[in-house]
């Protein structure tokens, strides 16, 4: 009954809060709980062998993947400290679940500090609020065996040294160029690749035609249109922020590699080096198993791979404009001025004693 409540209150908001609209599209859509999803289609976590599915099939062959989509999760990319197992039982990953969507929700008193800071349902679509897929696995990444990112190769240590050193000569809120992609409205995980969930608005439409493959992601609109008519990668001098990429089919999987990479917004402190391999699997009706593998000697000692379900989701999906809104980046620009100019007259009282 609490959660049904929570949920009521949601509601109740969306009517006097602009830019959540897309809260009221998705309201009625539950958890589902798919185990051991994110495995391969072999097996489930009991030893028992997957049930195939035959996807359905665009006007040219190719398995559908279009419509809306959600990669909506608890799991974590990287397996927790003292979690030495690659799977949860149902119900460790529910109990875990649970007290996500519990603090995600909020349970603060309505219109407190503590509610407005917490409560994404607010400004977004949640996953508490959306949906989600609940996933067995302790973490994305499923390689290596570990559930942690690789060792940082020299050149990757190297750059992470430079990269704290930059810090400690500046401060994060300094100008709006030492502020993060995300707070300046440029790019989220949640593009990618690879793509990531964030805490809010994990959406996706995916568009086929038979020369491309598009991807809407809701997260500052952005869109990954990916050529599969077999046309040569772009020229190494090419840099892009989100890398290019060329689509291919392999049975009724969707191999998406993307190189030309430029740097400027690193994945886990990648480098222009990172080479992604992506691979899209519908194992179900309201399902996509999404795999993907980095491969980045500029950062890392060997390559490293993740593994995400995806579930169906409802539209439309309404446009995320960023910039429009983006009062937090001046809010937080002002606010760090304000904090300098007092340790300022602080320091200056006490130089006069």
């Amino acid at each position: 009954m609490r959660i049904h409540a929570r949920r009521f209150e949601v509601i109740r908001r969306c009517f006097v809060t602009a830019g959540v609209v897309t809260v009221l599209m998705i309201m009625v859509l539950a958890p589902i709980h798919v185990a051991g999803q994110g495995q391969s289609a072999a097996a489930k976590p009991n030893g028992t062998a997957a049930k195939a599915y035959t996807p359905p099939r665009t006007q040219d062959g190719h398995p559908d993947f279009q419509g809306f989509w959600t990669n909506g999760s608890y799991t974590p990319l990287q397996r927790p400290d003292g979690v030495t197992k690659a799977f949860y039982t149902q119900e460790e990953a529910t109990k875990i679940e649970q007290q996500a969507f519990d603090f995600e929700s909020g349970e603060a008193e309505p219109g407190t500090v503590a509610d407005v800071h917490y409560d994404r349902t607010q400004f977004g679509v949640d996953r508490s609020v959306a949906g989600y897929v609940s996933n067995l696995r302790t973490s994305i990444i499923v390689d290596p065996p570990n559930g942690k990112l690789p060792p940082l190769s020299a050149e990757g240590q190297k750059r992470a040294a430079e990269r704290e050193a930059a810090r400690k000569g500046r401060g994060l809120w300094d100008s709006a160029q030492t502020a993060p992609m995300g707070a300046r409205c440029i790019i989220l995980e949640r593009t990618g690749p690879p793509m990531l969930a964030g805490n809010y608005n994990n959406g996706y439409q995916f568009v086929q035609t038979p020369g491309y493959v598009t991807i809407l992601v809701e997260m500052l609109h952005n869109a990954r249109i990916i050529p599969i008519d077999g046309r040569s990668p772009l020229p190494g001098g090419v840099r892009q922020w989100t890398g290019s990429s060329r689509g291919r089919w392999e049975g009724d999987t969707l191999v998406v590699e993307t190189a030309n990479f430029n740097g400027k917004y690193p994945i886990q402190g990648s480098s222009e080096k990172m080479r992604l391999t992506e691979r899209f699997t519908r194992t179900g009706a309201e399902m996509i198993r999404y795999q993907f593998t980095v491969d980045d000697p500029g950062t890392w000692t060997r390559p490293w791979s993740g593994e995400i379900p995806m579930r169906k989701s409802t539209g439309p999906m309404f446009e995320h404009a960023c910039h429009e809104g983006n009062y937090d980046l001046r809010n937080l620009l002002t606010t760090a001025r304000v904090l300098e100019k007092k340790a300022a007259d602080e320091a200056a009282k006490k130089g006069s004693r």
